[in-house]
């Protein structure tokens, strides 16, 4: 798989897989969910959960821009499954009932959406895997998920040494997602001289699980022994950042993540979590958009390659440290410099070099 480094400030993608979706969020305001209303042409866009803030702050808003700015005589309609792979189900069935033409969907458990997608095709309803894997979809598209554990991995190791013990803490067992993310997070740590004392793979991706999981540990082993934290995003992250404070750790030993959410931004400024993977969900969001509108006015989708049998489109992750803030998120106005150096974090930002 060919994979281009990208720059914050000007993504350049290696466009390797086609076409998904994401999920996240309540019915949006501006569209009622229906594809009967005269020549609208409908894109129903379904995302998984709320607890990771990237869904509602970036993906959502980000995708629906990208259609109204292509599309005059289209409407998203915007549906939220808040974790329960029950109601997303049941979102999708109504979504095609109501007469969709495009289902953009970020499966909560890919294995449960399988059914939704049989029922979608039926309709004659395409259906864009967008972010997680979803066999039998008609287009995927996201990160080299593998290559994400990969570097997460690579950064433990080069931050620690490749000596000591660590936790390591996976995503949830029902993304489709998280397997890979473990998988490429193992190839670099196995065989590093890094004992990994205790692993879970945590449902929900929950936070709070996260730091009742390191709490646990804790207790079994000395807090300030502890080389460092696989946490596969950014979530898991600040639930470990937040019980090895509990346990009156001091000095953080390096803590990985993903998905560069602010709260994390800001932890790496301030030297509590190490690094995370920077996902420039603009390019993702707005390739959703650009695809799902070819597909309702019957255009080409574009170049893509196979993964896994499905026409897909794969981009690149980058790695953000303390040393490249600014030349990543800021600079691709992913955070301005105010939000992310509040009164709170003006001290580390300025040692950091973020203005």
């Amino acid at each position: 798989m060919n994979r281009m480094a990208r720059t914050a400030a000007g993504a350049a993608v290696t466009v390797i897989f086609a076409g998904a979706l994401g999920a996240c969020g309540a019915n949006d305001d501006s569209s009622d969910g229906s594809g009967d209303g005269g020549d609208t042409k409908t894109i129903a866009l379904l995302l998984p959960e709320t607890k990771t803030t990237r869904y509602e702050a970036h993906d959502k808003p980000l995708f629906e821009a990208k259609v109204a700015e292509l599309c005059d005589d289209c409407e998203v309609n915007y549906l939220n499954a808040d974790q329960d792979p029950q109601k997303q189900q049941q979102q999708a069935q109504s979504a095609i009932t109501d007469g969709a033409d495009v289902l953009v969907f970020d499966p909560v458990d890919g294995d449960a959406a399988a059914g939704a997608v049989k029922s979608a095709q039926s309709a004659d309803v395409p259906v864009i895997a967008y972010d997680r894997f979803m066999e039998g979809a008609d287009y995927y598209m996201s990160f080299d998920n593998q290559r994400v554990g990969e570097m997460q991995g690579e950064a433990l190791v080069e931050a620690t040494g490749g000596k000591g013990d660590i936790l390591m803490l996976n995503g949830s067992p029902t993304d489709p997602n998280a397997a890979q993310f473990k998988e490429g997070a193992h190839s670099s740590i196995d065989g590093s001289g890094l004992n990994i004392v205790a692993e879970y793979d945590n449902p929900d991706w929950s936070p709070d699980n996260a730091q009742k999981f390191t709490s646990s540990q804790l207790n079994n082993i000395d807090p300030s022994s502890l080389a460092g934290v696989y946490a596969a995003n950014d979530g898991q992250a600040g639930g470990v950042i937040a019980a090895l404070r509990a346990a009156g750790v001091q000095q953080m030993p390096p803590v990985t993540g993903q998905d560069a959410e602010l709260a994390a931004i800001q932890r790496i400024a301030a030297g509590q979590q190490y690094m995370t993977i920077y996902k420039p969900i603009k390019v993702e969001a707005e390739k959703a958009a650009e695809v799902a509108v070819a597909i309702v006015n019957g255009e080409d989708v574009g170049e893509t390659t196979d993964f896994q049998g499905v026409d897909s489109f794969i981009f690149d992750p980058i790695v953000v440290t303390t040393d490249n803030i600014a030349d990543t998120v800021v600079a691709d106005g992913f955070y301005s410099v105010d939000e992310i150096c509040t009164a709170e974090y003006a001290d580390a930002c300025a040692a950091a070099g973020i203005s």
